[in-house]
């Protein structure tokens, strides 16, 4: 197999997921245009600028306060370093060999093998191991998922993630507008054949437009999930740890019910033990760590 260089794959990932991030913005600027040709002007631009408003201030509370959200979400409680001095040695010498700040560090009472990272920038990251992860996972495997959670941290990850969904926020937003405005007859009249054009062309794309960012949006999530593991590589200069946690994860059968599907993608692995979505195969993610 054909040696990849960590460095290499992280770059590759980066643009890949530049590329996506444009597809998801062509395809909001080309329903915004449709559904304004389909209705009068002043009064759908009105009503996008209220829901443009309205969803920049949800993300906006919810990117500053990301970190507290998804440790609440979960149950989680602050590491004390007089009961988890590991756990603080391994965080420890990796954000010394990353040069990150040492993140804020939380336990989530799980049976389950996993970890995940949250923050608005690495000054205000938490990462959160499952007592799970500390029992099962050896201290290099451990270290492994450490590296691959600050290498979200490091990759401003948490913040590119946000952006991607105020965008795909605003495509399901923009098209429920549309088709619930079509019930009070918002359109430009039967009479006028290119109004009735575009009402058609436009709930076409008000039902295929979220469904086509939304799995734009998984691949994304999945792109970053690729990098994260390469830049883990980057910080341990050691596949092995992560290739052994990820072993261990395949065949760890155990499903987390309590994780909110909102929070899901944050995850080291599905914590619905689901293939695909917005997780690599676990195998697809061994083979690319055995080529570095």
């Amino acid at each position: 197999m054909k040696k990849i260089d960590f460095r290499d794959q992280i770059s590759s990932n980066k643009r890949k997921s530049f590329f996506l991030m444009i597809v998801v913005a062509i395809v909001l600027v080309v329903l915004g245009y449709v559904i304004s040709m389909a209705f009068a002007p002043e009064y759908f631009f009105l009503i996008m600028i209220i829901a443009i408003i309205f969803s920049l201030g949800y993300t906006w509370f919810s990117f500053y306060n990301s970190a507290s959200i998804a440790i609440a979400s979960v149950g989680a409680k602050e590491a004390k370093r007089s009961e988890f001095p590991d756990y603080y040695r391994l965080v420890e010498s990796l954000v010394v060999a990353s040069n990150l700040p040492l993140p804020k560090l939380y336990i989530m009472k799980s049976k389950q093998i996993n970890a995940f990272a949250s923050g608005r920038d690495p000054k205000h990251a938490v990462v959160c191991v499952t007592t799970g992860a500390l029992e099962k996972l050896d201290r290099r495997e451990l270290e492994g998922v450490l590296a691959h959670e600050l290498g979200h941290i490091a990759n401003y990850d948490i913040r590119y993630i946000t952006l991607v969904t105020v965008m795909v926020g605003m495509v399901a937003i923009i098209s429920q507008i549309f088709l619930r405005s079509l019930w009070f007859g918002g359109g430009r009249g039967g009479n006028d054949k290119s109004g009735v054009i575009f009402i058609i062309i436009g709930i076409a794309l008000a039902i295929l437009a979220p469904i086509v960012v939304m799995l734009v949006q998984a691949s994304i999530s999945r792109k970053r999930e690729f990098s994260a593991d390469a830049t883990a590589v980057k910080f341990t200069r050691n596949p092995q740890g992560l290739i052994g946690a990820l072993e261990k994860i395949s065949k760890d059968s155990i499903v987390e019910k309590k994780v909110s599907k909102s929070v899901a993608p944050l995850f080291f692995s599905n914590p619905f033990r689901k293939l695909g979505g917005t997780h690599p195969p676990l195998n697809k993610r061994i083979e690319v760590l055995r080529s570095m």
